[in-house]
């Protein structure tokens, strides 16, 4: 049986808010430093990288045209509104005290337009991706007032399934923003993108810090791409990267 080919692009919904950099150059300061974890810097993943993945592609370039299209497609203010009234409808009007509103957030994330608007998304604490002893992946989990953040991005990407370019990989979504990942280590033993072995820590201690961190409070999620795997250097910064956007929509 042949090997599954490489995975090329992701379908993702990208992160960027001044606080959200304020919290990164913070925890990276922290994280980084010989008085604290003392983590190599490369493990920490820039700040132009930051996103959620809602899933992976192998895709060659009448792939790629394919996927732009199907993204070009969605209508993720329409199915922001259908999970809303969805929502609605499934409440019991038995089951609101007299009088009841709807909570402030979420009124505020409906927007104008009968709850068609974006959806606000809040990033807190740290997770180790495999065993916090022996880990090579930190991750924020994602959180909406809603509820609506998990149906909404398997709406998304159920088009691209549906279109062959994304496989059904039998597992549920774990949606998080990737803040540390060994693999991008550059001269450890383990490290290296070519390397069969990543580099693994003992994050136990940087969990324990960082379990309540607030990275990013009500970010309005205003875009969702098709980008190549490969950060590649920013223009003119030092040391940030970002991945190229072969396609993306508005919400």
């Amino acid at each position: 049986m042949p090997p599954k080919p490489a995975p090329t692009h992701f379908l993702c919904i990208p992160l960027a808010s001044p606080q959200l950099a304020r919290a990164w150059a913070s925890f990276r300061a922290d994280v980084t430093s010989p008085n604290s974890f003392a983590l190599p810097e490369d493990a920490v993943r820039p700040l132009g990288t930051l996103h959620l993945t809602l899933g992976v592609m192998s895709l060659k370039q009448d792939g790629v045209d394919k996927a732009a299209e199907v993204l070009r497609s969605l209508r993720p203010r329409e199915l922001l509104a259908e999970l809303r009234a969805s929502k609605t409808t499934t409440t019991s009007p038995l089951a609101l005290p007299p009088n009841a509103q709807p909570a402030p957030a979420a009124t505020a994330a409906a927007g104008e337009g009968g709850g068609g608007g974006s959806i606000a998304v809040s990033l807190r604490g740290l997770h180790a991706m495999q065993a916090p002893h022996k880990t090579s992946v930190l991750y924020a989990p994602p959180t909406d007032e809603e509820g609506l953040l998990y149906p909404f991005c398997e709406r998304l990407r159920a088009p691209f399934r549906e279109a062959g370019l994304m496989e059904d990989e039998g597992r549920p979504m774990l949606l998080h923003a990737t803040m540390v990942n060994t693999i991008y280590v550059k001269g450890a033993r383990g490290g290296g993108r070519r390397s069969r072995e990543r580099m693994m820590l003992d994050a136990r201690d940087v969990l324990a810090r960082y379990d309540d961190f607030e990275w990013v409070e009500g970010l309005p999620v205003t875009r969702i791409a098709v980008c190549r795997m490969g950060a590649k250097k920013v223009e003119g910064s030092d040391d940030d990267e970002a991945y190229e956007v072969e396609a993306e929509v508005q919400v």
